[in-house]
């Protein structure tokens, strides 16, 4: 099998798809690994470490493309490239299917099987290969520490010759995988940290953390059987931005990570919640590129709100810490390659029977086969 790592089409992207360990490691497993020249310059490895680890290096993209029996990128492809992919071809990334109905088109007619990375099932067996909350989590620590730098202020309590310094208040709204992991980086930092989420059943976590759990009666709300929070109605919505408006008035950093799977992020901090923070105050909001959950956040701008705290919306923070990001992302598309090894045929068995292929795989064999984005 013959595998093309190509250079990231968006300028901003920093993260590269394979890095050169899981390189070595798809060597010995007989596959033959292609990368772009200088696709993991951003990430900080170099073509040579590419070239140690038994890659080729090349720079004839659209011909790497043709070969290739595997394509793995972190983003979508361009709309440009679809036809240069071989028929039969496997392609694995981000791919956004909820939004890009004219690139799955474009897929299927190419008869390519698309696999959509912010598919894989969470799942127990799939957690390895789960790149979207691999890649929340070093979002969700970089959020606080974009926060940090951007408050005047230091984040632990210190007992000085000159006096008390209490600990900033940091609040997470929303305790999935990037708040889970705000709340525990900012507590290790030194802050005094409250989060708030939709589902009452993550109160447990967020205390076992070290955090507070800000209780708003918003009546039945839950989760989704993939472990998302459920979109709330117009009443619930006032209901919690009514008990959340005080904790934001009271806090130096806000961080917000709520997100409604395959639609736009909820509007959760209002203007009129914005307008009562404090002046020099911060919100870092993680749901930007889906629409924000903040009003007024614009996406990889920085917002300052007159007399008002700081709106902080740059896009995919895990590009900061790429190396990471490359490392975590690259060991998800390892782990997707080995556990459907074939092998005797030295190849991917793609059986859409399977639990996790059925849940990720858009098209193949020239048609959309998932039952979420079929067409009547």
């Amino acid at each position: 099998m013959r595998v093309f790592i190509p250079c990231e089409s968006l300028a901003t992207e920093t993260r590269v798809a394979l890095i050169p360990e899981s390189v070595q490691k798809l060597a010995k497993m007989g596959v033959s690994v292609v990368v772009e020249r200088e696709a993991g310059l951003k990430s900080n490895f170099l073509d040579t470490d590419y070239e140690t680890a038994g890659a080729d290096i090349s720079d004839d993209r659209i011909g790497e493309l043709s070969k290739a029996d595997l394509v793995a990128r972190v983003r979508k492809p361009p709309q440009d490239e679809i036809s240069a992919l071989k028929r039969g071809a496997l392609h694995v990334s981000f791919l956004d299917p909820f939004n890009e109905t004219e690139l799955i088109d474009s897929m299927a007619a190419a008869g390519v099987t698309a696999v959509s990375m912010e598919m894989i099932p969470r799942t127990t067996l799939a957690q390895k290969m789960d790149a979207l909350s691999s890649q929340a989590n070093l979002a969700g620590y970089f959020a606080v520490i974009e926060g940090a730098d951007r408050l005047n202020r230091i984040l632990p309590m210190m007992m000085t010759p000159a006096g008390t310094i209490s600990p900033s208040r940091v609040f997470v709204i929303g305790v999935g995988v990037a708040g889970l992991q705000a709340i525990a980086t900012a507590k290790r930092l030194g802050a005094r940290v409250e989060a708030f989420d939709t589902r009452p059943v993550v109160e447990e976590q967020v205390k076992s953390l070290g955090a507070k759990f800000v209780k708003i009666d918003l009546g039945d709300t839950g989760q989704t059987d993939q472990g998302y929070a459920k979109e709330l109605n117009p009443e619930q919505i006032k209901k919690q931005q009514e008990g959340m408006a005080k904790i934001c008035a009271q806090s130096d950093i806000v961080i917000t990570t709520a997100k409604l799977f395959g639609r736009p992020a909820p509007k959760i901090v209002t203007q009129e919640m914005v307008q009562g923070m404090r002046f020099g105050s911060v919100l870092v909001d993680l749901a930007v590129e889906s629409g924000g959950n903040v009003a007024g956040s614009k996406l990889n701008e920085e917002v300052q709100i007159e007399n008002g705290p700081k709106i902080i919306g740059i896009g995919a923070l895990e590009d900061r810490v790429a190396v990471h990001a490359s490392q975590m992302f690259s060991a998800n598309i390892f782990n997707f390659v080995e556990h459907f090894w074939d092998e005797e045929q030295k190849t991917i068995n793609c059986d859409l029977d399977d639990e996790i292929l059925g849940g990720c795989v858009i098209t193949h064999g020239g048609s959309i086969v998932h039952e979420r984005f079929k067409k009547s």
